[in-house]
């Protein structure tokens, strides 16, 4: 079930024209990441692999159900999302491969464009629990948006989106990207989402979508989140939707 559930990601995303496309080197995400570029318009790129977009290691525990997960986190008397199994890796270890690659795209972006006539504020979509992707929005302000026309926003708004950038990653590994996104760089959301909905567990293939507005002269970025967990394409697909840890979640 998991080919359709990237088949209808793909499906959603086909109009985005993406500039760049990076996805963790884990067998998964990399199905998933070839099979939203067969289903692209712009299907002419290279998929970087990258191991710093690899799902959590969660040591023992590695490839088990989430509830013995769980029942191991309890009997160390500490919550699911910040207990650590023997040999697992740490939020903080986590986090610190998340910084990394963030800081990188974003060096990337801008040593591109810095050589060319654009303005000295860079916007890129980015990605956080599922894909990056691009909606129809004619303000990166604008909270709510209309997926009718997903590649609008490059022809007709006002957001000069100079790269759009694809992340397909993993589901636990997305959850602490947003703790970090909000924790450190103050992503901005919409008012009218609550905080369990902001660090909830992205479905199998969710979509997130980010735009970030960099500038030479401020080293932090500024980011609004236009959608996070967005998981309306897999209303066609016949599948009851799994938060395992072992999910993966596409980013964007």
């Amino acid at each position: 079930m998991g080919f359709k559930q990237a088949e209808a990601a793909g499906q959603f995303l086909q109009h985005v024209k993406f500039t760049h496309v990076f996805s963790s080197d884990l067998q998964r995400a990399k199905q998933t990441a070839a099979v939203i570029l067969a289903n692209n318009w712009h299907k002419d790129l290279e998929i970087i692999y990258d191991t710093r977009l690899r799902e959590r290691k969660y040591g023992v525990a590695e490839g088990n159900p989430l509830s013995q997960l769980r029942a191991m986190a309890k009997a160390a008397g500490t919550q699911c999302p910040s207990f650590t199994p023997p040999g697992g890796e740490t939020l903080e270890q986590v986090r610190n491969r998340i910084k990394d690659f963030f800081q990188y795209v974003c060096q990337l972006i801008m040593d591109q464009y810095s050589q060319q006539s654009h303005p000295r504020q860079v916007q890129r979509a980015t990605a956080s629990n599922g894909f990056q992707t691009v909606s129809d929005t004619f303000s990166v302000q604008k909270s709510h948006l209309d997926d009718s026309n997903i590649s609008s926003v490059t022809q007709d708004s006002d957001v000069d989106l100079v790269a759009q950038v694809l992340v397909v990653s993993h589901g636990a590994y997305m959850r602490t990207w947003i703790k970090y996104l909000v924790d450190e760089l103050h992503c901005t959301f919409s008012p009218d989402l609550t905080k369990s909905q902001i660090f909830s567990g992205s479905p199998n293939t969710g979509i997130s979508n980010f735009i970030v507005s960099l500038e030479a002269e401020n080293c932090k970025p500024d980011i609004n989140c236009i959608y996070i967990n967005k998981h309306e394409h897999l209303e066609t697909v016949n599948i009851a939707i799994d938060f395992s840890p072992q999910q993966g979640a596409l980013d964007i």
